[in-house]
């Protein structure tokens, strides 16, 4: 049987949370630790907008160029992370947000953590196609079953009496 901190953490965050409201409150005043926690939960839901809109660019070059998009998942989940640790009010939360928004921070983070994630799925860069210029397909594994056929190939043989292989305007509908 394993013993998680998550429980713990999730009982003790809320009053640590509290004691560093009145910790600041008490060093800087009422209306200066309200507009710093005001400005953190801007600053938050700037980063989740930006980062999420950086992140999807950086997914699009890495698209484009046929490298891994891990590194740009992960930077772009930290950032993520970081804006929704910034919105939620308090100033424990707001310290691991402004750390994970650190660069070196989020490579340390990596380094620990990276090992134990596995990112699936191989990514190949076709040709340009209308619309996008560019376009990401899932290769199939190696031994896939996987038939890709188009509608003039596909044609069915049994029995014609299954209600499957009717069209829908074949059916026995009832007329209102």
């Amino acid at each position: 049987m394993r013993f998680s901190f998550l429980p713990i953490v999730v009982l003790i965050m809320p009053i640590l949370e509290i004691a560093g409201f009145i910790i600041v409150g008490k060093a800087i005043g009422l209306w200066l630790t309200l507009a710093l926690v005001l400005f953190t939960s801007f600053l938050g839901l700037l980063i989740l907008r930006l980062g999420g809109i950086g992140m999807v660019r950086n997914l699009q070059d890495a698209g484009r160029t046929g490298a891994q998009p891990a590194d740009e998942l992960v930077n772009g989940a930290m950032r993520v992370v970081a804006g929704i640790l910034l919105f939620i009010p308090g100033f424990i939360t707001d310290i691991l947000g402004l750390l994970l928004l650190s660069p070196a921070i989020r490579r340390f983070f990596w380094k620990a953590f990276g090992p134990r994630v596995v990112v699936s799925g191989s990514f190949r860069q076709s040709g340009p196609q209308s619309g996008s210029g560019f376009r990401n397909d899932r290769e199939p594994a190696g031994n896939s079953k996987v038939v890709d056929l188009d509608e003039e190939e596909f044609h069915r043989e049994g029995p014609r009496d299954s209600p499957w292989s009717q069209k829908p305007d074949d059916r026995d509908l009832p007329k209102p």
